[in-house]
């Protein structure tokens, strides 16, 4: 059964070699409910406004099955957060999450899928070490992305909510085809 495991915000905003100077890419999990608001979880933050948050990508969500993956290849524990997701979940297939789905977390809280997440250069800055390098390609090549939702109902949520999907539009591309895109290419990241 799908799961919440834990919901986290921004943790500190570090030092980022980016344009914007600083990353909010160091979330962890609170503990205890959380309120969800139409653009994201109550005292997160999203250093670049540009290529991340705002209404269609007020939540990042990650899966702890593709955690596990990165884990065995990166040979270290990911811990909720690390990915830089608001969400991590289990028991829910990301990639074949269609567009325009929507989940209902705990009692509450009715969320829709928008988009894949497109890895960046500060992505691979936080990845740091031998293992920044071909880090974007890397992790987009694995299509383990996760995915962005928007707040259709707001309310509040707390690890071990249930998720349950209460509609997937048959006809809509997967959060895998959007990322691969038409023509089976991967998109191109921006410099975020």
């Amino acid at each position: 059964m799908p799961e919440l495991l834990a919901a986290c915000v921004v943790h500190a905003l570090l030092p980022d070699a980016g344009s914007v100077g600083v990353t909010a890419i160091d979330k962890r999990p609170v503990d205890g409910p959380i309120r969800v608001q139409k653009l994201g979880l109550h005292a997160d933050v999203q250093a670049s406004r540009k290529y991340h948050g705002g209404p269609d990508q007020a939540l990042y969500v990650y899966s702890q099955e593709d955690a596990e993956y990165w884990q065995g290849e990166l040979g270290r524990e990911l811990p909720a957060g690390w990915f830089g997701e608001n969400l991590r979940v289990t028991g829910i297939d990301l990639g074949a999450a269609r567009v325009g789905e929507r989940w209902q977390i705990g009692p509450t809280v009715l969320v829709e899928v928008t988009s894949p997440r497109t890895p960046c250069a500060t992505f691979a800055r936080w990845v740091g070490g031998a293992d920044a390098r071909g880090w974007v390609k890397r992790f987009a090549e694995a299509r383990r992305t996760g995915l962005y939702l928007r707040v259709v109902k707001q309310g509040s949520i707390v690890a071990g909510d249930e998720i349950t999907v209460i509609h997937a539009p048959q006809d809509a591309p997967t959060i895998t085809e959007v990322f691969v895109g038409e023509r089976g290419q991967l998109t191109a990241a921006p410099n975020a």
